[in-house]
């Protein structure tokens, strides 16, 4: 007897896969409080902002950025966290004690917290990211009021990927007060930095980014920038070199032409 596998009914053609196969926010967790693991986007965003964070008034040292790291914030209940998609932090050491990379944030043992958290909205948090969730009853507090009322974060930015909406609030008397744009960006004078999107391409990837500006609204370089704009100026300083040298060649066949040798030295007339 012959095995005749069941007929599976498809598009013709095939749907891709992005219309046809659950993505992470589709399936369950093990961990039910947890949407999923970052997609692509939560790798990269946040690694942009990582690497352009650079507070012009601090020492490299006392400046330290983290994204998808669990972040305590409360003694008296040691195992709640909340995990940002990126947050940084100045006035304090770069590595645990002085000396280790850190495996979390814990709040009551660092000389800081938080300066300035940034979530990126994803399908299912855009409520709590926005303070629309209150806490439940025996339940941990929201991000808002963590970063609100017991962290106190002077800056809480969301942004978008899907509507390129970009939101920011900045803490006054207690609350987060909404954040205007100052030509297209925020500004944030204590860190002499300021925050804004950007249309560019980043590891090979052409869109609207989030990422670190100086007050003045001059782009902060990531380090492959900053190859890239070296290359440029060793390319333009051998192109001046090679025209000066053109032109002193230019110069000292008119002078042979006026019966001028510009190979004699002053010194020998």
């Amino acid at each position: 007897m012959t095995f005749s596998p069941p007929l599976i009914s498809q598009s013709d053609p095939p749907l891709p896969p992005w219309e046809n196969l659950p993505t992470m926010y589709d399936l369950p967790s093990e961990n039910p409080e947890e949407k999923g693991l970052p997609d692509e986007f939560h790798f990269l965003q946040p690694l942009l902002l990582y690497l352009t964070f650079q507070p012009l008034n601090w020492s490299p040292e006392l400046i330290f950025s983290a994204a998808d790291m669990n972040l305590y914030y409360d003694l008296q209940h040691p195992l709640w966290y909340k995990r940002p998609d990126w947050f940084g932090v100045v006035g304090g050491s770069k590595l645990y004690h002085g000396q280790d990379l850190r495996l979390s944030y814990v709040t009551w043992q660092e000389p800081a917290n938080p300066f300035v958290v940034v979530e990126l909205l994803s399908p299912g948090t855009e409520d709590e990211d926005l303070g629309n969730t209150k806490t439940a009853q025996g339940k941990p507090p929201t991000k808002w009021e963590v970063y609100e009322s017991i962290l106190r974060i002077p800056y809480y930015i969301v942004f978008s990927r899907y509507t390129n909406e970009l939101r920011a609030f900045h803490l006054v008397g207690g609350h987060y007060e909404p954040m205007n744009l100052t030509t297209g960006l925020l500004l944030m004078p204590e860190l002499e930095l300021s925050l804004g999107l950007w249309q560019g391409s980043f590891r090979g990837i052409s869109k609207l980014w989030l990422r670190w500006f100086t007050l003045a609204g001059e782009l902060i370089p990531e380090p492959s920038e900053e190859a890239i704009t070296a290359t440029e100026r060793a390319i333009l300083a051998e192109q001046e070199a090679t025209e000066a040298k053109r032109k002193a060649e230019k110069l000292a066949e008119r002078l042979r032409q006026l019966g001028i040798n510009p190979d004699e030295s002053d010194d020998n007339s």
